[in-house]
């Protein structure tokens, strides 16, 4: 079985969910899925939706845990063991009330900065050696950080959203076919 790579989007599965800032990776992921023409299927024994193909000549799964956003850690250790998946070849795509909206940043050996999606992934996996794609949602200025996240984009955010997945698909991309150094250099790069 040659190389594998697993692409991750973190969300909650449910119509009530559906367009919020807590499911921007969802969001990422079906972009990718639609673009590649795609279907995402349920699995019930991952706990997670999955598509897979090939993008660039590498083969690559997407992933949507349907655990809930604070279980996700389940789906991603399993489908890590069922398609042999090196750590090095995992990407998480998630959302991130430290950054501004539609803030791209991605890094790789770093914590979870309070997302219990990624403190899962950590617990479940023994480690925080993956790599990350944080969309920025901007801060919670109501002071509720629940319902910040889990509610809907504002008429104005939600016209950005689709150029935010492109720009998130992309770095995604070049993830794949560059590596993680040159598209973490992109992605960061853009937010200085």
């Amino acid at each position: 079985m040659g190389r594998a790579y697993l692409i991750v989007g973190l969300g909650n599965p449910g119509k009530a969910y559906e367009k919020t800032r807590h499911n921007l990776g969802f969001l990422a992921v079906e972009r990718i899925a639609r673009v590649q023409k795609w279907e995402l299927r349920k699995k019930f024994l991952l706990k997670g939706r999955l598509a897979r193909g090939e993008i660039e000549g590498k083969s690559v799964y997407l992933l949507e845990p349907t655990t809930f956003m604070n279980l996700s850690g389940v789906a991603v250790a399993q489908a890590m063991r069922k398609y042999h998946i090196a750590i090095e070849d995992l990407l998480v795509i998630v959302d991130d009330v430290a950054l501004p909206f539609g803030q791209l940043r991605l890094r790789s050996h770093s914590g979870s900065g309070g997302h219990n999606g990624l403190k899962n992934i950590e617990d479940n996996l023994k480690t925080n050696g993956y790599a990350r794609l944080r969309i920025g949602v901007g801060e919670d200025r109501s002071g509720d950080l629940a319902e910040h996240v889990l509610s809907p984009f504002s008429p104005a955010e939600q016209k950005l959203v689709p150029e935010i997945l492109e720009r998130a698909a992309n770095i995604v991309k070049m993830w794949l076919t560059e590596g993680l150094t040159s598209a973490m250099n992109h992605a960061n790069a853009k937010n200085e």
